[in-house]
């Protein structure tokens, strides 16, 4: 009973936790829209906060505000304002600071000996700190501008005072000051504030700033002329100003250039240029009898340590998120200049191969009939067996050869092959050893030098044996791979791999044939030479995708190997997101291994050295990296639609998703299918490419940590249309295994390897000692 409820637990535990890759796509998608919410933060991306709002009633606004001076000090409860002396001006700048222009300014100021007060934005002074401690060593002034240039009246509270004092700690581990002085974005002159900005102008002075508006409003954002900014700024008679200007937010040539003009002709005038908070303490003295007793207010005051430390943390995030951001937008481009430039090869190399495929001269050379051995590994395959042999015994082939190579199955797979009693089929049992050890002991077993391999779930037309061994009248082909077309394509889930096999394999092999590095001869219906396997060493068990590692080894050797399109199977894809998941890694893990494993094909000469050059870097490219970094289009593209424009955003996916569909409709009609399944091509590219990367992800964790994985068993129904395997009168009976263990490297199960084995990685299969 404990056991029982020990398992039941732990059946509870499998239940409730999250699997190690749903973990990891999970954490991987928080962090990338964390990190994409932050930089659309600090950039000021949320639409919403850029709207100028109309002047709202005034009633509860004092009149000494609303006719005072444009700095206003609501600290301490006290509601005044103050205007700056008479000839005296400070120039402000706002929405820096930026590369380009505030250095422009800060030229023009130094040159003409004066100072200004900087109204910066956070999110710039956390991009460029040294620019902003540059401000301040030229004797100018820091004050607020928030972090990300908000309208404060849309925003609440608690933001408002984020938006201040994230500002305050960046200037702090920028320029190592802090400032008392704020300015809001969108602000105008005292007499255009309302209630609602009143209230959000105390509470800035409930947190012990000063809010500076403006006397004069050169207009410089609207570029209209250096003439009208230098008019537009111009104090009238001898008055004080607090003049607005720009040195961020666009082209601010006409505002540098204005300023040369402007200082020189107000000093001419007798005019003095400050700080604002220099003009503030010159309006105080004037005030004052004694101006002894009353303290002056300080210009930049040091910042506070633990301001700095945060400060830093800041910047640091800013920093990160910029960078995430430029590199997404970097993949982005590279992903479309991937896709643009498969979808041109593909279009005219497989056209290419299509059209000549088609001509009616075409011909491999006279017709093949010698006799084929096709081999059948099979393991737990009761539910799909039967067609398939079927299938393949009554192909319309002359001399037709099926060895059924049972791999341990303890699901009855043999009998139900050996109770259809067909003339033309064996069955020979080994212990499991996996796939490669049953396909080399089917090879060994075979009768003839022509071989086919074949899935256990896979059902051939009539005539795919025979087009299937028609390219060897070319003495150089040495493997021939076939056209995989899904049988299940009832589920979703299948008929979106049913678009994907049109697409992505059997365009993709038209590719491949034309430059001559085809990489994969599907497990599921391919032909070999005997010959061309011995010379490679036969099927290797050095990695889980045992058709790509000999199909690259054959390359390697200088034979040839082609697509033939007629020769169609139909096979049983995955039903369900956990089995296509399980075996894409299987497959994923397995394509990594095989290129691992054949690397030095990169230094190598001749028809190796070819494919090393050719091969390699075509499935490090478009099998790789490509499908790794293909999520990054979905990531910009909802981005995009949140925080930047969405019409260019909806236009650029939708260009791309037009260029698949282009892509896909050719594929579909070379293959001659219909074109109703590419309705589901949307849906289908965005659940693939989050599949495909997160599957790429574990496979290269897996490679990396050393893991090792074995050939997992996909749950099988049958393919829709098959007979059913009749009822037998008695029980189904399994035999006792009657063969003797087969010697692999590694060694399975308890078997002691033999030092320097002759074939190290490599299957090998002694004839067992009973078939039947």
């Amino acid at each position: 009973m404990t056991a029982r409820r020990n398992r039941n637990r732990s059946r509870y535990r499998r239940r409730i936790l999250p699997q190690p890759r749903v973990m990891l796509g999970v954490l991987l998608i928080a962090v990338f829209v964390g990190v994409l919410v932050a930089q659309a933060y600090v950039n000021a991306e949320f639409t919403a906060d850029h709207k100028d709002s109309e002047v709202g009633d005034q009633a509860g606004v004092p009149l000494s505000i609303r006719r005072g001076g444009p700095i206003i000090n609501t600290t301490g409860g006290q509601e005044s304002s103050s205007r700056l002396p008479e000839r005296t001006i400070a120039l402000t700048f706002d929405d820096g600071p930026d590369p380009v222009w505030t250095p422009k300014v800060l030229e023009v100021l130094a040159e003409n000996d004066a100072h200004g007060t900087f109204f910066v934005v956070g999110s710039e002074v956390a991009r460029n700190p040294d620019l902003t401690k540059r401000i301040t060593d030229h004797g100018n002034e820091l004050g607020l501008h928030t972090f990300t240039h908000p309208n404060l009246q849309r925003i609440a509270p608690w933001r408002r005072s984020l938006e201040l004092s994230q500002t305050q700690v960046a200037i702090a581990r920028a320029a190592d000051v802090r400032t008392n002085l704020a300015r809001f974005p969108y602000s105008s002159k005292a007499e255009a504030i309302d209630e609602t900005n009143w209230k959000i102008v105390k509470a800035a002075g409930r947190d012990g700033y000063l809010v500076v508006v403006n006397d004069r409003d050169s207009e410089d954002w609207r570029r209209p002329g250096v003439g009208s900014i230098i008019q537009n700024a111009t104090p009238p008679g001898d008055e004080g100003a607090v003049i607005l200007f720009h040195d961020a937010g666009g082209d601010r040539a006409q505002t540098v250039a204005a300023l040369r003009l402007f200082i020189p002709m107000m000093k001419e005038r007798g005019y003095r240029f400050t700080t604002v908070t220099e003009g503030m303490n010159l309006a105080i003295e004037e005030r004052q009898q004694d101006a002894a007793t009353l303290p002056l207010l300080p210009v930049n005051p040091h910042a506070e340590g633990t301001d700095r430390w945060r400060g830093s943390a800041l910047i640091w995030t800013v920093h990160v998120a910029d960078g995430l951001v430029w590199l997404i937008a970097g993949l982005f481009v590279v992903v479309g200049a991937l896709t643009i430039a498969r979808t041109a090869l593909m279009l005219v190399l497989a056209t290419r191969h299509a059209r000549h495929r088609r001509m009616k001269d075409f011909s491999w050379g006279p017709p093949v009939t010698e006799p084929v051995s096709v081999i059948v590994p099979a393991y737990n395959e009761k539910e799909g067996i039967e067609a398939a042999v079927r299938s393949l015994a009554g192909g319309d082939y002359p001399a037709i050869e099926v060895v059924v190579v049972d791999d341990g199955s303890t699901d009855g797979t043999a009998a139900i092959v050996e109770r259809l009693g067909l003339p033309n089929v064996r069955v020979v049992r080994v212990p499991n050893g996996g796939k490669s050890n049953a396909l080399n002991t089917g090879i060994a077993l075979a009768r003839s030098e022509l071989i086919v391999t074949v899935d256990g779930d896979t059902i051939f037309e009539p005539d795919s044996i025979r087009m299937l061994v028609q390219p060897f009248a070319d003495p150089s082909v040495g493997a021939v791979a076939g056209n995989v077309k899904v049988g299940n394509r009832s589920s979703l889930v299948a008929s979106w791999q049913h678009i994907e096999y049109v697409i992505g394999f059997n365009l993709d092999r038209r590719l491949y044939e034309v430059l001559n590095c085809m990489p994969t001869v599907p497990g599921a219906i391919g032909a070999f030479r005997r010959a061309a396997l011995a010379r490679v060493g036969g099927i290797s068990d050095e990695t889980l995708a045992e058709d790509t590692d000999v199909t690259m080894a054959m390359c390697r050797d200088g034979w040839r190997v082609v697509y033939e399109e007629r020769a169609r199977a139909w096979t049983e894809a995955p039903a369900t997101m956990e089995q296509l998941y399980r075996q894409r890694y299987r497959w994923s893990y397995g394509t990594m291994q095989a290129m691992w494993k054949h690397r030095k094909a990169l230094t190598d000469s001749g028809p190796s050295g070819r494919f090393g050059r050719v091969g390699l870097p075509f499935l490090a490219l478009f099998g790789l990296a490509l499908p790794m970094l293909a999520p990054v289009v979905d990531i910009m593209l909802l981005y995009g639609l949140v925080f930047w424009e969405l019409g260019a955003t909806a236009t650029a996916w939708l260009l791309m998703l037009a260029l698949q569909l282009f892509t896909a409709a050719v594929a579909f009609r070379f293959d001659r299918e219909s074109m109703v399944p590419l309705l589901r091509l949307p849906l289908q590219q965005f659940a693939y490419r989050q599949l495909m990367y997160l599957v790429l992800i574990q496979s290269v964790v897996t490679a990396m940590t050393g893991g090792r994985l074995r050939w997992h068993k996909l749950h099988r129904a049958g393919l829709s249309g098959a007979n059913a395997v009749p009822s037998a009168d008695r029980p189904l009976v399994l035999p006792k295994q009657v063969a003797p263990q087969v010697d692999t490297w590694p060694p399975s199960r308890a078997q002691v390897p033999v030092a320097a084995h002759p074939a190290a990685g490599r299957a090998t299969a002694p004839p067992p000692a009973h078939e039947t």
